[in-house]
């Protein structure tokens, strides 16, 4: 074989290898970068459309504790990100429920930096073989709504101690006096009081009890706002005597508001009532009302003794007290001013507040105003 002849096969050869070789990395390469497809939880038929369409907080979890499918809720709750849990207490239970296959329901308290605590309970039970549905219900509200009840309970049982204390005592006492009349007379007549003290505790808690829910009204009427404050300027007309307040009455005549008549008086009542016992002796209370398209403003004005800046935002909590020795003196029960705001709530209105201490208050309670056929045919014309 000649040196050409070598050269070429040389040549050839050394083609067919790198060849080859190219070859080899071109698949080696394919077989690094393609993808192996995985075989993923195929979520149960119906299961996405009606996690799409749940108002309650549902999350659907992979053997991997991967989040394949959540409910828009949980999502607005916090429990999912990406397709990860939050909450480790949640997957703690995934997590039992995955090794047992046992339904679990639990109570948990959810918090997150910066965000308050939401108290829920969870419901987790096996979604087949593989997946695992948790249900979640935000339970904050009627936690707190059975915290606010438990404090009124005890709120208005410790209110109650103190009239019912004081009868016994002077039931007690009028029976060691009954030879001496001046002290059998004293005594009776602060028994008077604390009665009186004690009715009006009963009725405002029931009337708190009517209102606390905030409903709307059932059957919404037309209520005269003359009639409302001549009643109610009437409900304190002994106290204001006593003392020798003068409650002057004045603004727009003839307006209605649309409402209950009984609620709106029990509002206005109690405004000029509080007025009446934070007012000095000779001082004066203004009521007053005023209308404008939609609305009718009554305000009660008085030359008391005005409250605190820091306190004006807890004045219309049940029993809360700007002053709790003043408030004992008069008789005061505290829940004046937030059966005040139920009314408003409950007639689609609201109740302000303005305040200098020294100086005196302004509470303005705005309500929907009626306008009857006479009226609109006035406007008209």
């Amino acid at each position: 074989m000649d040196a050409t002849t070598q050269a070429f096969l040389a040549a050839l050869i050394g083609a067919v290898v790198a060849g080859g070789a190219v070859l080899a990395w071109h698949v080696s390469d394919r077989e690094q970068h393609s993808v192996v497809p995985v075989e993923e939880p195929v979520l149960p038929a119906g299961v996405a459309s009606v996690l799409s369409i749940l108002r309650s907080s549902a999350v659907v979890v992979g053997d991997d504790d991967v989040v394949l499918k959540a409910s828009a809720p949980a999502y607005a709750m916090g429990l999912v990100r990406g397709t990860s849990l939050l909450s480790t207490e949640l997957a703690d239970l995934v997590h039992q429920v995955r090794r047992d296959g046992q339904i679990r329901e639990t109570e948990l308290l959810m918090g997150r930096p910066g965000v308050p605590s939401r108290h829920v309970t969870a419901r987790v039970a096996p979604l087949g073989s593989r997946l695992v549905l948790a249900l979640v219900e935000d339970r904050t509200r009627e936690r707190r709504v059975e915290a606010v009840r438990r404090d009124f309970v005890a709120n208005v049982s410790h209110e109650l101690k103190t009239p019912v204390g004081a009868i016994r005592l002077l039931s007690e006492a009028v029976s060691d006096a009954a030879d001496d009349p001046e002290a059998v007379k004293r005594f009776s007549h602060r028994m008077l009081l604390e009665s009186d003290r004690l009715s009006r505790l009963v009725q405002q808690v029931i009337e708190l009890s009517r209102l606390q829910g905030d409903d709307p009204l059932e059957a919404p009427m037309p209520v005269s706002l003359d009639a409302v404050i001549s009643v109610a300027v009437d409900t304190s007309a002994i106290d204001a005597d006593s003392k020798r307040i003068s409650i002057v009455t004045g603004g727009t005549p003839d307006l209605e508001v649309f409402g209950n008549e009984e609620q709106v008086t029990a509002a206005v009542a109690n405004l000029i009532a509080n007025a009446v016992s934070y007012s000095e002796c000779d001082a004066t209370v203004l009521v007053s009302t005023k209308a404008d398209d939609d609305t009718v403003e009554i305000s009660v004005v008085d030359q008391g003794i005005g409250i605190p800046p820091q306190e004006i935002d807890r004045i219309f909590e049940r029993f809360y007290r700007v002053d709790p020795a003043r408030h004992r003196s008069t008789g005061g029960t505290g829940l004046g001013l937030s059966i005040v705001k139920h009314v408003a709530a409950t007639h689609g209105g609201e109740v302000r507040v303005w305040s200098v201490e020294g100086q005196g208050s302004t509470f303005t309670l705005t309500l929907p105003r009626y306008f009857s056929a006479r009226s609109n045919q006035e406007a008209g014309r």
